[in-house]
């Protein structure tokens, strides 16, 4: 999932060189990593949760609303943790506070109980809240302004590995021990050490990484004023009270609800027998297929978003071997894994990476780079339609469409907060603090996915979704005109 970026008008200190600055950008690309990679995780411990505790969808989505429910509350006290203490400190701190959270699951996962589990998520997550806060805007004044969005791009396309890593590395050491669950079933005797043992593991490796941050010299930050290049036309005393920030914000909460709600239920939804009637097990190794869709056009967008420095057939060539590239490495982790065949694995990566080619090539082409708007909703109409494709058929296509969704999310967080902040001048800080706390919209819309799932079944309720990305496409259209 992408994060926010706060684009507060900031330089570099003197140590600003270019050495300490690919430094500092390889030690955030390592911090996003890891937060893709855990946020990533939920979508396997939702299954396995349902399983031990015998949930329903909507108490299992208590982990989304847990986990994304964070960002909500803590979002505002991490900015003044970084604020008075600084970046590098900040996130120092998150990484130690994640570390306690994983630690906790130990715990929490030995007694069995839920709201235990729950509690040690929210710490959990309130140290990655913390992580957004101070590693964004880091990344935003790593280099040139011009270059800040390809930057972020780019870091966000790590933070995609380590989602596209996680539901593979999740599967083999966490939904491999669960057992086929029958109303015979004693669930009381399904092992919890699938749970331990991995966030035993990400905790040691964060502290580690702290560690290491800590003995980093990172470039300094210092703040400098206003954009008055950038000052609102008509200053109206806050942020909130421009609309399309308020669009915006309703953009972000609805894209990450989405994205969500759908990488949270693909196992679920590929066990279904009119879908793929897949094992959670075999399901979960395609959810990686999903999350790797949004690495690959996050890497694609790194380089569409220099699109003044390439000529289009470069940008072509680039997109080709990005697409191509991407999903072969996607393939060879399943392989490697022994989850997939040699040849099964050849085969997704020519099937994934020519759609996504000829997407690619749609919307850079036929729509331009130069207006981001239309190619929002390019490619929110175009995830509508791949719903609505999936819910209507069965077997390879009914799968193969829903994963793609993965892909078209990909440019869509950078693009709605560009918009979103656009000709605010002055309240493009307090802009951006309010794009961020609607990441919630990952806690909230997964839960009535999940209520509208136990009612009526999984199917009927990717309505909701649909709903989303509808709002998405108008606010591409219409809805981000900053007047």
């Amino acid at each position: 999932m992408a994060s926010a970026p706060s684009l507060n008008q900031s330089s570099l200190a003197a140590n600003s060189a270019g050495n300490g600055n690919s430094v500092a950008l390889s030690s955030l690309m390592t911090l996003f990593f890891m937060m893709g990679f855990i946020t990533c995780l939920n979508d396997i411990l939702i299954p396995y949760m349902k399983a031990i505790f015998m949930l329903n969808f909507t108490q299992a989505n208590l982990i989304n609303l847990c986990f994304f429910g964070a960002y909500f509350f803590m979002s505002i006290p991490s900015g003044k943790i970084v604020e008075k203490l600084g970046y590098k400190p900040g996130m120092i701190i998150g990484f130690l506070i994640t570390a306690l959270g994983a630690f906790l699951f130990y715990p929490a996962a030995e007694m069995r109980v839920y709201g235990l589990f729950l509690g040690a998520l929210f710490i959990l997550a309130t140290g990655i809240a913390l992580l957004q806060v101070a590693g964004n805007p880091y990344v935003a004044v790593l280099g040139k302004p011009e270059t800040a969005p390809a930057r972020l791009t780019l870091v966000q396309a790590f933070n995609s590995l380590g989602t596209t890593i996680a539901p593979v590395l999740g599967t083999a050491f966490i939904l491999a021990k669960l057992p086929e669950i029958t109303p015979a079933t004693d669930v009381a005797l399904i092992p919890v050490d699938a749970v331990q043992n991995p966030y035993l593991l990400i905790g040691g490796v964060l502290i580690a990484i702290a560690l290491v941050l800590m003995a980093i010299k990172l470039p300094k930050i210092t703040h400098g004023g206003a954009d008055d290049t950038n000052a609102a036309e008509v200053d109206k005393g806050s942020a909130l009270a421009y609309k399309h920030l308020v669009f915006g914000v309703i953009g972000i909460f609805t894209y990450v609800g989405a994205e969500v709600a759908i990488g949270s239920h693909i196992v679920n939804y590929l066990e279904l027998p009119s879908v793929m009637g897949m094992s959670a097990a075999e399901a979960g190794n395609f959810v990686a297929f999903y999350w790797g869709s949004a690495m690959v056009g996050r890497f694609i967008g790194s380089v569409s978003l220099k699109s003044e420095e390439y000529s289009k057939a470069r940008i072509a060539g680039l997109t080709a071997i990005y697409s191509f590239v991407g999903y072969a490495l996607i393939n060879f982790i399943l392989v490697l894994s022994g989850k997939f065949e040699m040849m099964q694995g050849v085969h997704f990566t020519l099937i994934f990476s020519a759609i996504t080619i000829i997407i690619s090539y749609i919307s850079a082409f036929a729509l331009e780079l130069k207006n981001p708007g239309k190619i929002l909703a390019f490619n929110a109409f175009l995830s509508v339609v791949l719903v609505v494709v999936s819910i209507s058929s069965s077997g390879s296509i009914s799968m193969i469409s829903i994963l793609l969704i993965g892909f078209l999310n990909s440019i869509m967080f950078p693009t709605i907060f560009t918009l979103a902040v656009a000709k605010l001048g002055k309240y493009t800080d307090s802009a951006s603090g309010f794009l961020s706390t609607a990441i919630v919209g990952g806690a909230i819309v997964p839960l009535a996915y999940g209520g509208i799932a136990d009612v009526s079944g999984l199917k009927i309720a990717f309505i909701l979704p649909v709903l989303c990305y509808l709002y998405i496409a108008w606010f591409g259209l219409k809805g981000h005109n900053a007047k």
